[in-house]
């Protein structure tokens, strides 16, 4: 799946207290607790998520998956880029850190996804009409900055 081609969602920021090694690491670490997780898994097998456990290195590389997302790009300390689908959506959640000054990190979440069908639409609905999907994606950001810093 090329990320490029899926439609942009949003995109989240925070600025964090560390740097970059050390919120790559708190990024791993958040995402490996999150994503395994009773409800987490229970919900991507609900989904029919291609990816439904957390398998292959860590830290991340590319092939490395964890519930609902496969790795596809894994530059330690710049950028993580995950894609999944299930049956209502095919979506790509890619993270970017950059400088914000010394001792600084800027992480950057970019959403993007397509909900293809009257199905895909009313998961669409749920999911980002409701806000779900950003409370969702900055908690998590929040989650990394606490474990970073």
């Amino acid at each position: 799946m090329k990320i490029a081609s899926l439609p942009f969602l949003d995109e989240h920021e925070t600025v964090i207290a560390a740097d970059a090694d050390a919120v790559w690491r708190g990024l791993g670490e958040v995402l490996d607790r999150t994503s395994s997780r009773r409800g987490a898994t229970a919900f991507v097998r609900l989904l029919g998520a291609a990816d439904r456990t957390a398998a292959g290195p860590r830290p991340f590389a590319e092939g490395s998956t964890v519930p609902g997302f496969r790795v596809v790009t894994a530059v330690p300390g710049r950028e993580l880029a995950l894609v999944g689908r299930h049956r209502f959506s095919s979506y790509a959640l890619v993270f970017r850190l950059e400088s914000a000054g010394p001792g600084a990190t800027r992480l950057c979440a970019e959403s993007r996804a397509r909900f293809p069908g009257p199905a895909g639409g009313a998961y669409r609905l749920v999911v980002v009409g409701t806000g779900g999907h950003v409370r969702g994606v900055r908690g998590l950001l929040e989650a990394v900055r606490r474990r970073s810093e």
